[in-house]
């Protein structure tokens, strides 16, 4: 048991970037991109959108329409809580959240620590006991016109949500919530990352420095 604790003591903590922006500024594609050129065994990946709170939680508008665009639709404790976990080289487990996809079955999703941990969402910069816990701060940025696009089609394809839903809730919850709580955080973050029509050179400073990363662990 004491050569044990002694192991875990002597273990560095990962490196924990946390990479936020608009919804459907990009930050999904930018990921997959991200993570195909990293060695999957050195990081892990974990996104806010699988600590939703329930949705007979979730708050309503004035038209009775579920508002999942305000900071209090996030269970920030428990994912700051699971955050700290894998800081701490503990493996995580957390029930997928499918919004309202009923064909979608949810999974028991599992989070081990690694040298690296991304985690990724609209508000990981927003509260305060996730925001110091990143050791880099990653603001993907684009035009209104790009992010409704991307939005109109991720929720209907992945969420189950009509054209009509889809521009209601962009007009009055999305767009308020970017200008309220997201954009003034783009002023705390290390990289800006500007994906109105590409961001190859971007993404390739951002490998090269995760890079560095895996080398000094």
């Amino acid at each position: 048991m004491a050569q044990i604790e002694k192991h875990l003591s002597s273990m560095k903590k990962p490196y924990i970037i946390g990479i936020t922006g608009g919804s459907g500024s990009g930050k999904t594609h930018f990921l997959n991109g991200l993570m195909r050129a990293l060695i999957p065994d050195q990081v892990c990946f974990i996104c806010q959108d699988n600590y939703y709170r329930l949705r007979t939680e979730q708050e309503t508008d004035a038209n009775g329409v579920q508002n999942f665009d305000k900071p209090e639709s996030i269970d920030h404790q428990a994912f700051a809580r699971d955050i700290r976990a894998l800081q701490s080289n503990e493996t995580v487990e957390r029930l997928e959240y499918t919004f309202n996809n009923e064909a979608k079955k949810p999974k028991m999703l599992v989070f081990e620590p690694k040298p690296i941990v991304i985690i990724e969402g609209i508000f990981v910069m927003y509260f305060s006991e996730i925001a110091k816990l990143l050791d880099l701060k990653v603001f993907i940025e684009a035009d209104d016109f790009l992010k409704l696009k991307r939005r109109i089609i991720r929720d209907n394809k992945e969420r189950g949500y009509d054209l009509e839903d889809v521009l209601y809730r962009y007009e009055h919850h999305v767009m308020p919530a970017y200008e309220r709580y997201i954009n003034p955080l783009k002023k705390q973050a290390d990289f800006i990352i500007p994906n109105h029509y590409h961001f190859e050179r971007a993404l390739e400073v951002l490998i090269t420095f995760i890079r560095c990363q895996y080398e000094s662990r």
